[in-house]
């Protein structure tokens, strides 16, 4: 079982969106993560927005929030000086916001894995130059 995973948009929206492409094989790789999965405000913010045309998507983004399967476990305001010189790191990619939030998430917990569809994080290093364990589908 994978414990302490940082969840992505992507993953999340995958989730609760059966038409998603990736919905079944997310499903699967969820079985085996020991819950909550990590997740910044931005990753809820861009989630939410996205799963307003999915049927119950966004009352299916509470429900995991409420039933803390997913737990918000990042403060901007303490970390916004790290996480502005990640986007000016990765301004070639370019890094979102949400993505610099959740490297330095991994900065953050060393022992995490980050739960995404974006092959963005492939690029992304923690701490300079620590490739983040990621767990895709």
């Amino acid at each position: 079982m994978l414990k302490q995973v940082i969840a992505d948009t992507g993953v999340i929206v995958a989730l609760l969106d059966q038409r998603e492409p990736m919905h079944t094989q997310v499903v699967q790789k969820l079985a085996e993560i020991v819950p909550p999965m990590l997740t910044c405000e931005e990753v809820i913010s861009e989630a939410w927005f996205l799963l307003q045309r999915a049927s119950r998507g966004q009352e299916g983004l509470l429900l995991l929030l409420r039933r803390e399967q997913l737990e918000v476990r990042f403060d901007l305001a303490t970390e916004l000086l790290p996480v502005l010189n990640l986007i000016e790191r990765y301004q070639s990619v370019p890094a979102s916001l949400a993505d610099a939030e959740l490297v330095r998430m991994a900065e953050l917990h060393p022992n995490s894995s980050i739960f995404t569809l974006d092959s963005d994080f492939q690029i992304y290093r923690k701490n300079q130059d620590v490739p983040i364990p990621l767990i895709t589908p």
